[in-house]
């Protein structure tokens, strides 16, 4: 398909197959990158608590890997959607290489500090003393695979934003099942222990790298290619605008994870243990939503660019609609089922069970609400509404949760942190749909002098 073909086939097509079309592959793409650490929570579970615990541990440094790796990725992404559906294919090409060797180079020098000062990392990041031999042995292989992990993440978005999620699906599930395969066999079979978790997890990892960058070279993609990088004050400032909202929201994402660890700390390495696997079931079935909504952001991206507003609010709309129900459902799932799901991870550890069903409950209990912030995030930063968008990243871990994860901990023990959550994902929903309804609205009136 040439670019040409794309934008008639991005700007014509009816807005909900489209859509659909799009988000197929993404929601396959997070749900494979968040079952890198599923599968390590899961086999890692099998050693013993402190090990679960440090996997949960570790979790924060993965999220800082991510949230640089979506800055560069949407950041550059957002601008080639704009420009691809302006036709203008030169700047694409240009903000695609800026924003690939950007991440590459950020992996790096993240890899470098983090090996130079690996205890201290570890600390941080909410380890006890039980746990930090453990963390330390999985950090240190998922610090070696940090600049082509961080660059992965930036072709991934940069694939889905120009309407090529099927080859950023193909990079990213294949590490998926290669690291199902290798983590028992490093785990149990070579007896590397956790480590051995973190080793299959950096080796997926990069066979997911080589087939994202093969992919850029398919028919209709944006090869990146280091005689396109020119770098300029222009390109640069487009990037962070576009991509803040991402890093905001990812990297708060992170901030986020290490206080809960450090809260959890204090009530033993079963209440660190417990929340981690929550925090991986919710996020597995959250990245679900993650992937409808990134189908949609090409689709937003391209029509906004073309002008076509009405495509833009019908395919809001439509994403809200589906994803509640099919929130509904999840949220039904974890509410009835929530035991027998923790103990999938760790069902020797009856407190590790208790602790982690109460939390999935109440989680769950707000989790169709998620559709909110979620698509209004996803369509405000494409349009690149960067402020709006911003505050949209900022809420749910770091405006609400912040301060829930230290004040109610304090107030009610360890039901605060088992409930802070939940009642940072409330507010946030109720944020969320006054600030796009305002652009929804000014997009209609748009649309609406368009025609006249």
């Amino acid at each position: 398909m040439t670019h040409e073909e794309k934008f008639t086939y991005m700007t014509t097509t009816p807005v909900p197959r489209l859509i659909c079309k799009m988000a197929v592959p993404t929601i396959i793409s997070m749900l494979v990158t968040n079952f890198y650490n599923m599968a390590d929570t899961y086999f890692v579970g099998k050693i013993d608590t402190s090990s679960t615990g440090a996997v949960g541990i570790v979790f924060s440094l993965m999220a800082i890997l991510q949230a640089f790796g979506f800055f560069f990725g949407q950041g550059s992404g957002n601008f080639m959607s704009r420009r691809l559906g302006q036709h203008k294919v030169e700047e694409a090409s240009q903000m695609a290489a800026l924003g690939f060797f950007s991440a590459l180079g950020c992996g790096f020098l993240i890899m470098i500090l983090g090996l130079l000062f690996l205890e201290p990392l570890a600390l941080l990041l909410g380890s006890t003393d039980t746990i930090l031999p453990y963390a330390k042995d999985y950090l240190r292989f998922i610090l070696i695979g940090a600049p082509y992990m961080t660059a992965s993440f930036a072709l991934n978005n940069q694939l889905r934003f120009q309407g090529s999620a099927f080859y950023a699906m193909i990079g990213i599930a294949s590490g998926g099942l290669l690291n199902i395969v290798l983590d028992p066999i490093f785990i149990f079979v070579l007896d590397m222990g956790v480590g051995g978790a973190a080793l299959a997890t950096i080796i997926s990892q990069f066979l997911g790298f080589i087939l994202l960058v093969s992919g850029t070279y398919r028919d209709g993609c944006i090869a990146v290619r280091i005689r396109n990088l020119k770098p300029s004050f222009y390109y640069v400032r487009e990037m962070v605008q576009a991509g803040f909202p991402s890093l905001c929201r990812q990297g708060l994402n992170s901030i986020a994870t290490l206080s809960l660890n450090h809260m959890a700390g204090l009530y033993g390495d079963a209440a660190i243990a417990a929340m981690s696997i929550v925090n991986r079931v919710f996020a597995f079935a959250f990245s679900a939503l993650i992937g409808f909504g990134q189908g949609f952001q090409p689709v937003c991206g391209f029509n906004y660019g073309a002008k076509l507003y009405r495509r833009v609010r019908q395919g809001y709309w439509f994403c809200v609609r589906t994803s509640v129900g099919f929130l509904c459902v999840l949220a039904v799932l974890g509410f009835g089922f929530a035991p027998e799901i923790i103990s999938l991870f760790r069902k020797t550890d009856p407190e590790v069970i208790e602790i982690g069903a109460k939390a999935l409950r109440m989680q769950a209990v707000v989790f169709p609400l998620m559709s909110l912030y979620t698509i209004s995030s996803m369509m405000l930063q494409a349009i690149r509404k960067t402020t709006k968008a911003t505050i949209m990243a900022a809420s749910r871990q770091g405006i609400f949760f912040l301060p829930a994860i230290l004040l109610l901990p304090h107030l009610l023990g360890l039901t605060g942190i088992q409930i802070a959550q939940p009642v940072s994902d409330f507010f946030t929903a109720c944020l969320a749909l006054p600030l796009a309804a305002s652009e929804l609205r000014k997009m209609r009136e748009d649309g609406e002098t368009a025609v006249k």
